[in-house]
């Protein structure tokens, strides 16, 4: 899942994105507004954690231009201040969610889940044939026995399962499972598909990721 965190205050920005990282989010920061609308228009984020005072633009600015160009992706404010109307503001601008200053990381960790489950209107828990995905304990399962993915190539797969039966094509993966700072190989998508591949696949009659010649990878059930 791809995540957006906008706030101006830098070691707060950088450790939420640090510890997201370590739950397999790719996560891309910015600290300014300005670069806020900026990266929502140009990037399909799966939801957006903003502070509501920032500099260049305020939170609030940044979600309601967001949503005049259509952006749909749930976001959660985060703000200082706890009165009533500053929340009302929120809500009225766009926002999903919000959360006060300070927090523990597991309340908003669990709120970016909830918001993901309510934007899809369903559970966090994918299956495909014998193949079980289950988004919130990080667990994946196969014929009910268990495979062990590394951050990446879960959050590879994630992506894939929530997206079953399309074809995804590199750039797509890359937008959603690498975040802007990726400097990775150019084939490096090639060599996480054939990891799962040899976890998901290998050893099973029915082959679930698959190769769509000059387009991409799609997960689905084949005759």
């Amino acid at each position: 899942m791809r995540v957006l965190i906008a706030e101006d205050d830098r070691l707060t920005a950088d450790t939420l994105a640090k510890r997201l990282g370590e739950e397999h989010y790719a996560v891309d920061v910015c600290y300014t507004g300005t670069d806020a609308l900026d990266y929502l228009m140009a990037a399909a984020y799966d939801v957006a954690v903003l502070d509501i005072m920032m500099p260049g633009m305020d939170g609030l600015t940044v979600v309601r231009r967001a949503r005049e160009a259509g952006r749909d992706m749930p976001v959660l404010l985060l703000t200082a201040r706890n009165a009533v109307s500053d929340r009302v503001d929120g809500l009225n601008a766009g926002a999903d969610d919000y959360l006060v200053k300070p927090f523990a990381f597991e309340e908003l960790s669990a709120r970016l889940r909830a918001l993901s489950r309510r934007s899809k209107q369903t559970s966090n828990c994918f299956t495909l044939a014998d193949l079980t995905v289950d988004c919130d304990s990080r667990s994946v399962t196969r014929g009910g026995v268990h495979i062990a993915l590394t951050s990446r190539e879960f959050a590879l797969l994630e992506y894939m399962i929530r997206n079953k039966g399309h074809v995804l094509s590199r750039a797509q993966i890359t937008e959603h499972v690498w975040s802007y700072d990726y400097e990775g190989a150019s084939n490096m998508i090639d060599v996480y598909i054939r990891s799962l591949r040899k976890k998901i696949d290998e050893g099973y009659g029915q082959k679930l990721i698959h190769t769509v010649r000059y387009a991409g990878y799609v997960l689905r059930e084949e005759a």
